[in-house]
């Protein structure tokens, strides 16, 4: 690999369990061929017992909260953090928190009703949304009313503009959704935290400062490796120790091995996804699992990021990232330890 970038040839190395290089197409037929779980009996989902999912999505046009949680409780799931829900702009609860605790009571009533245990369910609060408020404002209302986790700017942050583009409507444009932004004009119109010297902007260090003091999980959301990296650097600062990467070998974020190594090291969760795997972006599950036992299980974990209609419920979409996870070499005991045991610690549970 003489000549090749340091980064890239860390990822070439990756090898196979028999010391092979990883082939995508024979190492998937190998996995699906030769994995066996216990025989899948609807509604209910097996092999999804204790598994906390830590990036559901249940927003409008996505997948209902309630319908959602039942069967993640018929399940045996230990719960779901909802980073999105509808209902979060509604003037008769403060926010996410108060739509959960409407969840979590019909919930409740369910499970009075069917005796089956009601799972945990979780809100959380993306930066974007502060309803007129100003984000300090907005961050310390929603920590009060209960929020168990914040996210930085996700839909509407310069990365996602620059890589996906977005309504023009956000920016005071007319028409449908728009190609990529160029980087000059999704800085423009879109989420930064860092300023003119790259470090994260006043406001953004106030709300990791209200995180720390809340002891509540922080997700880096899109952020560009600049964001990524100095958010890191906060967390180091302010002794946060539930700090998460979301979706790390997505198109959004993108990072190599050395660099997940380098952020969990400094204490950051790498949260990989089933979106990742998903047919939406085609991560290759191989590389995924072999990039976990290269970093290592104790700062990783395993999440959904499911809930629009072209994935499989959240419930389903744990089984699936697990099964594929176990498939490809990690040991059940690695499985429970990055899909209940860690984002467990993430949520304080």
């Amino acid at each position: 690999m003489d000549g090749m970038d340091p980064e890239l040839a860390a990822e070439a190395s990756l090898r196979a369990p028999n010391g092979a290089p990883y082939d995508r197409f024979v190492a998937s037929y190998r996995a699906r061929m030769g994995y066996r779980a216990e025989p899948l009996r609807p509604p209910a989902v097996t092999d999804v017992e204790g598994a906390i999912d830590i990036h559901c999505h249940a927003h409008e046009g996505q997948q209902d909260a309630l319908a959602v949680a039942q069967l993640a409780s018929a399940s045996g799931m230990g719960g779901l953090l909802f980073k999105s829900i509808r209902g979060r702009d509604r003037t008769d609860v403060v926010g996410p928190a108060g739509v959960v605790r409407e969840v979590a009571r019909d919930l409740a009533d369910w499970s009075d009703a069917t005796g089956v245990p009601p799972t945990r369910l979780w809100s959380g609060w993306i930066t974007s949304f502060t309803g007129g408020l100003s984000m300090t404002d907005a961050c310390r209302a929603n920590l009060d009313d209960g929020v168990s986790a914040v996210w930085m700017p996700v839909f509407r942050s310069a990365n996602t503009l620059s890589k996906v583009g977005g309504p023009p409507a956000w920016w005071g444009e007319t028409g449908e959704w728009s190609a990529p932004l160029p980087w000059e004009k999704a800085l423009a119109v879109g989420q930064y935290t860092l300023d003119g010297r790259g470090r994260l902007k006043p406001v953004y260090r106030e709300v990791f400062r209200m995180v720390a003091d809340a002891g509540v999980m922080v997700s880096f959301a899109h952020g560009t490796h600049d964001e990524i990296f100095a958010m890191a650097d906060a967390v180091r600062d302010l002794g946060i120790t539930r700090a998460v990467v979301d979706h790390p070998f997505s198109p959004f974020i993108d990072l190599s091995v050395p660099q997940l190594r380098e952020l969990a090291a400094a204490g950051v969760y790498l949260n990989f996804t089933y979106d990742e795997i998903s047919p939406l972006l085609g991560v290759d599950p191989a590389r995924m699992c072999a990039a976990i036992r290269e970093i290592g299980t104790g700062q990783v974990t395993l999440s959904s990021d499911a809930g629009e209609p072209l994935f499989p419920n959240t419930v389903e979409a744990m089984r699936l990232i697990r099964a594929h996870m176990r498939a490809f070499g990690l040991t059940d005991d690695e499985v429970h330890q990055v899909s209940v045991v860690n984002p467990g610690r993430l949520l304080g549970v």
